[in-house]
This record gives C-alpha cells, sequence and structure tokens, in this order.
C-alpha cells in the first residue's frame, strides 16, 4: 500500500533580493522504490519548476545531491523513500555556499582546499611523459586507490561539529587526501611539510573524534583511523621541533 509523503523543503534563492528563507511543503504519493532523487524530479516537474538542487549521475559516484535529510546529511540518489517516514524535511548542507533551496557550491569549497592542502603529487623532478610509469606494489596501490574512493559529496563536512566552529577546518575529506598523498610512495614530500599543512587546530588536532563523519560517508571510508593515524604522526613530527 502506497504512501502520501510529505516534504518540507527549505526554499531561499541569496541572490534574490525579495527572497526569505522559509519551508515550503509539498506533497506525493510515494511509488516502490523511489529514491529522493526521484521524489524531488516529480516534485520539481510537478509541482514547482523553481526548485533547485543538484544531481549528476543519479549512482552515489558524483556527491552532487548531498543534503539533510531529516537531521542527516546523506545523498539523495542513494537515499530511498521507503527507509524514511511519511513527514520528510530536506535542508541545504550547512557550511558550505548556498546557491539555492538545496544546492550549494561544494565545489568552491573543496577547489579551496585542495590549493590550500597541496594535494598533487610533488616530485623531485620534471615529468618525463615518454618514462614507463614507476611500478607500485598491489597492496600500496588498494591503499591508494581506498583512500581516493572520496566523492567530496561534503556530507563529512556537514557532520562535524569543529567544521561548524572553526571556518578553517579542513575536515575528515582533506585529512583523508593528506592520508592519500602520504600513502603515495612518488610523492616527495618531508613529514615536516605535512606538519606544516596540517599540524595545528585546523588541521588533525581540530578534530574532536566525535565520529560524525565516518557515521554519515555514503561510502563508508574509514576516516576516523585515517585521523587517529594522522595525529599520532604529527604528535611525533611536532615532538621533534620542541
Amino acid at each position: 500500500m502506497s504512501r502520501t509523503l510529505t516534504f518540507s523543503i527549505f526554499r531561499h534563492n541569496p541572490g534574490d533580493p525579495g527572497s526569505r528563507p522559509g519551508l515550503d511543503v509539498f506533497t506525493l504519493e510515494e511509488a516502490p522504490g523511489m529514491t529522493l532523487f526521484i521524489a524531488l524530479n516529480l516534485l520539481r516537474d510537478e509541482q514547482d519548476p523553481s526548485l533547485a538542487f543538484d544531481f549528476v549521475c543519479r549512482a552515489g559516484v558524483c556527491g552532487s545531491c548531498g543534503m539533510i535529510i531529516n537531521g542527516r546529511p546523506g545523498l539523495a540518489c542513494r537515499t530511498l523513500t521507503e527507509a524514511l517516514p511519511p513527514r520528510i524535511t530536506l535542508l541545504p548542507l550547512p557550511t558550505f555556499e548556498l546557491i539555492a533551496d538545496l544546492s550549494v557550491n561544494t565545489g568552491k569549497w573543496m577547489r579551496a582546499l585542495s590549493e590550500r592542502l597541496q594535494t598533487w603529487v610533488h616530485l623531485d623532478e620534471e615529468t618525463d611523459p615518454d618514462r614507463l610509469e614507476e611500478p607500485m606494489e598491489p597492496e600500496r596501490a588498494e591503499a591508494i586507490y581506498e583512500l581516493d574512493r572520496c566523492i567530496e559529496c561534503g556530507c563529512c563536512v556537514a557532520a562535524c561539529g569543529t567544521a561548524r566552529m572553526r571556518e578553517d577546518f579542513v575536515g575528515a575529506v582533506g585529512l583523508n587526501k593528506i592520508a592519500r598523498f602520504r600513502a603515495d610512495p612518488r610523492d616527495k614530500r618531508s613529514e615536516a611539510q605535512y606538519f606544516e599543512l596540517i599540524g595545528d587546530d585546523e588541521g588533525v588536532f581540530g578534530c574532536m573524534s566525535l565520529l560524525g563523519c565516518q557515521d554519515v560517508c555514503p561510502k563508508s571510508l574509514s576516516l576516523q583511523t585515517q585521523i587517529a593515524f594522522l595525529r599520532r604522526k604529527m604528535v611525533q613530527i611536532g615532538a621533534g621541533f620542541a
């Protein structure tokens, strides 16, 4: 038996001087296998074409459809309505710049983070495009791949207490990026250089270990394991500076 779903959806367009933040209420008949992505598209197609939200892949890969779903960060395309109560509240992810309604600019935040943490392989010599790639042990390649599965959806940042208090906190996504490049044998940065990037309260020492990031990660990354490992390494490096 199908249910009637009631959606309370945040509405606001910062680019419109006449727009005021608030919640609009919509109702929709639930269908088998319906996801929030499908429901939002139906609401936009059939009830309000001005409803703004983001999507690209519809398969939990691009991370574009991150939002607060009944108080919890998640991906609309991976959330079945049958797993939710009939009253559903949808809000945009906090911390990020609001574009409109449920759409936020995670890309701007992630790009600034990547530039700040220099998330690219640092080499000691110029790259020779004609040279064969250096071999890598399968175990090391697998470890790097596991860290590279982050889709930068912003859910971990939205669930992070420190990110809400410290505007410059790099969050689990930033620390995961550092862990990825530390694991890469091609990256020639020293531990001291990594300490300069994350060895403070805006980096690894700002984490309060509340586990919110890991709880909501749609890719089930072991974020707290990486953060704990980095914290131990940065403590050792910092002790050497004392």
